[in-house]
């Protein structure tokens, strides 16, 4: 399936959806205003609401709070773009200037704040104090991650597991706790629940890694980001780091150097050492495993379309990497 029929499976919910996010994003605070119009007006892939009205409706959910989760995740999902692209000195994102560019560093911090707080309002406003608990769990676990990937930037000794560990803090977390929400919402089991995180979990980091694995083939056009745009910024990818791993002492050397200094000066050797150490391809692999224990932890759910939806989701995380 492409994500335009995947959509098709929800619309009238993700149209929904878009009807919380542009209400619940309204303030008496001009500023406020025209911030959120630059974001809503950025669109995206809008996976995370996506995926939590899937879930929803896959758990014979018939409710309409789904809606409303799916709209505070992407909302935390927002406010966390909107700090990061301060820390990171960003001025792109998907093709257009960022809030921070547009808006200045200051007004983007305090509207991301302004968006976590109205997320949480949100929350507070469904009843369930398991869905408080899993969100303040989460959002806790991101904040953490983003401090994280500050520690390790421009650091070659950076392993693994470390990134891993960044990588689901950062953003695999988030489509956990949008799963999991979604499950609760509709009274799953705690089999179900679990099986749902866990599909959230593997999804989530699928996705990164496919991000981190296109930042070395990317066209500004579709990811509306530049090549080496995490290189420029010091961060040790997987790719870079089975490079650091594999490749002889001289591209070894140059990598270190790259990730220690940031700047592009030597992308070109550094994307032809990924290649001839079969960065890509293995980070590719580990990205289709994550998929496919995706797609095992959905076997709990009754065969609806909303389950092929999920399904095929987590084919589409990694279908561009080949």
């Amino acid at each position: 399936m492409t994500l335009v029929e995947i959509r098709s499976i929800v619309h009238s919910d993700l149209n929904a959806v878009d009807a919380v996010i542009r209400a619940r994003l309204k303030s008496s605070v001009p500023l406020v205003d025209r911030i959120a119009e630059h974001i809503i007006a950025g669109g995206g892939k809008r996976l995370r609401p996506l995926l939590v009205v899937l879930a929803g409706r896959a758990c014979n959910y018939t409710g309409n709070a789904h809606v409303e989760a799916a709209a505070f995740i992407e909302f935390i999902h927002t406010a966390t773009l909107l700090h990061d692209d301060v820390v990171d000195g960003s001025s792109m994102r998907r093709g257009r200037d960022t809030a921070n560019e547009v808006f200045g560093n200051q007004a983007s911090v305090l509207v991301g704040d302004f968006v976590y707080s109205r997320a949480f309002q949100m929350m507070a406003s469904l009843g369930s104090q398991r869905v408080l608990a899993i969100m303040a769990d989460a959002t806790n676990v991101i904040a953490e991650g983003e401090v994280l990937q500050l520690m390790h930037a421009h650091d070659p000794e950076t392993t693994e597991q470390r990134y891993l560990e960044v990588i689901y803090r950062k953003t695999a977390r988030l489509f956990e706790a949008g799963a999991e929400v979604a499950a609760v919402l509709a009274n799953g089991s705690p089999e179900v629940q679990r099986a749902l995180a866990n599909y959230g979990r593997h999804l989530g980091t699928a996705y990164q890694l496919v991000d981190d694995v296109l930042d070395f083939r990317s066209n500004p056009a579709e990811r509306g980001k530049n090549l080496g745009d995490d290189l420029a910024e010091g961060k040790p990818t997987l790719p870079l780091i089975h490079a650091l791993r594999s490749a002889g002492e001289a591209d070894r050397a140059l990598i270190r150097t790259a990730i220690r200094q940031g700047g592009l000066a030597q992308l070109e050797p550094i994307v032809a050492a990924i290649e001839s150490t079969g960065g890509i391809d293995y980070a590719s692999r580990v990205a289709q495993r994550e998929s496919e224990l995706a797609l095992e932890a959905l076997t709990v759910l009754p065969e609806t379309p909303y389950r092929s939806g999920l399904a095929a989701l987590a084919e589409f995380a990694v279908a561009h990497t080949t």
